[in-house]
């Protein structure tokens, strides 16, 4: 129960709900699921352009002749990626740096995923970099440093907006998000 309960989502009680959920009927829950993650563990693998998990290499994202080329989007993880694939808005090509810059969780430039990202550029064709990192102060950090690192290539680099969200009521908003919100704001 420990190891289902490190899982994101799954606290304490939640991992003993799904262990006894899976020990109450072995053949039918438990066995496919581990048949399953074996099988998982066996064929998905990281993309060696972008860092996606994928069946196939290069990953179906990055082997797809009909995304934009010129238009790279930075991302921290896989999930934020799939989230803007569930999207469906952007359709260029991607970048997970596997994490963002943290002094904290000891995650420096050197452990951040730029191989793919810094040849893609070099080789010419990327007009645009979308930094699409958290809302944080490690994912602005990030996103500084990274903007400054890619100033030496004629390349336009942008950033997600950040602010009220769809139906956010402005008197339930943290300080932080109302700033953000006015600091970006857009003349109609």
């Amino acid at each position: 129960m420990s190891r289902l309960a490190r899982l994101p989502g799954l606290g304490p009680r939640s991992a003993r709900r799904a262990a006894l959920a899976l020990l109450q009927a072995p053949e039918t829950r438990l066995q496919p699921l581990i048949n399953a993650m074996q099988e998982a563990a066996r064929a998905i693998h990281t993309c060696p352009q972008c860092g996606n998990l994928d069946s196939c290499t290069p990953c179906s994202l990055c082997a797809d002749p009909q995304r934009d080329s010129s238009v790279i989007c930075v991302v921290e993880s896989v999930g934020d990626l799939w989230a803007l694939e569930r999207a469906g808005m952007h359709r260029g090509r991607y970048q997970v740096l596997g994490g963002v810059l943290s002094a904290l969780s000891g995650c420096g430039p050197d452990d951040l995923n730029l191989t793919g990202l810094m040849e893609r550029i070099q080789a010419g064709g990327v007009e645009e970099v979308i930094l699409a990192l958290g809302a944080t102060v490690e994912g602005a950090t990030t996103a500084h440093w990274l903007q400054e690192k890619l100033a030496p290539y004629e390349v336009a680099v942008s950033r997600l907006g950040h602010g009220v969200p769809m139906g956010g009521a402005l008197d339930v908003l943290d300080e932080g998000t109302l700033a953000a919100a006015l600091s970006s704001r857009k003349v109609l």
